[in-house]
């Protein structure tokens, strides 16, 4: 494996980081939105489509970190 290969991966680790925390982030504004009393609905909706576009970017992500398992 080169040194290019080694901060491509620790490049990757390290937006997958941010992405996690973005993700808990956004889940605890959609825990105090559901909460509140006078939900503002399309911003509830705005939030759960990010949170869930950050899911669907972590786990790409994750399988590019992580090597493959063998069967």
């Amino acid at each position: 494996m080169s040194n290019l290969d080694d901060i491509d991966r620790q490049e990757r680790r390290q937006i997958l980081i941010r992405l996690e925390n973005e993700h808990a982030t956004l889940d605890k504004q959609v825990a105090e939105h559901s909460a509140a009393s006078g939900i503002d609905q399309l911003a509830l909706s705005r939030l759960k489509r990010r949170k869930l576009q950050l899911k669907d970017a972590i786990v790409r992500l994750k399988s590019s970190v992580l090597p493959d398992l063998p069967a």
